[in-house]
């Protein structure tokens, strides 16, 4: 039997948007809601204190915090087009600039999500789905099987 869980984060998050044509050129922030879905078959292991677990929540937390939430939290995403002094001025000022190699989306967001979770899930365990909400009505999604 194949099981999902899912674990939802919220973190806040100051980004822009360089020559966009709208207001989101400007610095502002969000606060984020991130869902991480995972798939696997729980654990048939009797006397197992895990027995009957696909992972444990705990165990994924860890996981999206440490690889993914925690680079992002509190800090200032802008793409690598902004003038280095610029970068450096603003980092040096106020601390946690995350410099990205395209636009700090949600969608680009949700692909440096995939890259930096899927990897560290145990054996047997796979990302399946991922939510990753900018505002209450607007969100990008992934799903495992669209990708396959």
């Amino acid at each position: 039997m194949l099981l999902r869980l899912t674990k939802i984060f919220q973190f806040e998050m100051a980004h822009a948007l360089p020559g966009y044509d709208g207001a989101c050129r400007h610095i502002h922030g969000h606060t984020f809601t991130l869902e991480v879905t995972v798939r696997g078959r729980p654990l048939e292991q009797s006397g197992h204190p895990k027995n009957g677990m696909v992972m444990d929540f705990k165990d994924l937390k860890s996981v999206v915090k440490k690889h993914f939430v925690d680079t992002f939290d509190h800090a200032l995403s802008l793409p690598d087009t902004v003038a280095p002094e610029v970068l450096a001025a603003l980092e040096s000022e106020f601390g946690r600039v995350v410099v990205l190699p395209a636009q700090p989306t949600c969608e680009y967001l949700i692909h440096l999500c995939v890259q930096a979770v899927g990897p560290h899930l145990p054996p047997g365990v796979e990302l399946w789905h991922i939510q990753l909400s900018e505002t209450a009505s607007s969100y990008a999604s992934w799903w495992a099987e669209d990708n396959e």
